[in-house]
């Protein structure tokens, strides 16, 4: 049998596995996440959430963290508290709750829902699941650079021996 999921405390983040990339919320309590979601997602809407990096605004919602994670697997993931002091949990909620309901800019490379829980808990705005995307893309693009130059060359070598 499966170890039960530890019950997150306040304040804590929480990394929910949608089925194509990761959406991060903030526990604040009794059961309750507050999270940046597209203005017309409903609460444990999963992939329909990838609609959320078409739009340009989202909104900051306090729902129920078992409706929000719906039927996909979470866990609490504080990464950065071995890099950055946590807050103190009181001023993490009353930050959070501050901003329940208020639409805010949302851009998929700089103010998504991990820049945006990592900002609460830390008061540093970061977010690596983009950090990394743009890693990925560079190396791919380095290694198609370096693909096409060795086929230049075999080109030029095959015509001069010609």
């Amino acid at each position: 049998m499966r170890a039960p999921i530890p019950e997150p405390k306040p304040g804590d983040l929480i990394e929910i596995f949608r089925p194509f990339y990761r959406h991060w919320v903030i526990y604040i309590g009794d059961g309750y996440v507050v999270h940046l979601a597209p203005p017309s997602e409903v609460a444990g809407a999963g992939a329909a959430s990838i609609m959320s990096a078409l739009t340009d605004k989202a909104l900051v919602k306090k729902e129920l963290l078992y409706d929000v994670a719906g039927r996909d697997k979470y866990q609490v993931n504080n990464k950065h508290d071995d890099k950055y002091s946590p807050l103190p949990p009181s001023k993490i909620i009353q930050r959070a709750e501050e901003l329940v309901g208020q639409e805010v800019l949302y851009k998929l490379t700089s103010e998504n829902c991990e820049h945006f829980v990592n900002e609460l808990r830390y008061g540093v705005a970061r977010s690596d699941q983009v950090r990394d995307v743009i890693m990925a893309a560079g190396i791919a693009g380095v290694g198609l650079a370096a693909v096409g130059l060795i086929g230049v060359m075999f080109s030029r070598n095959k015509k001069q021996k010609q």
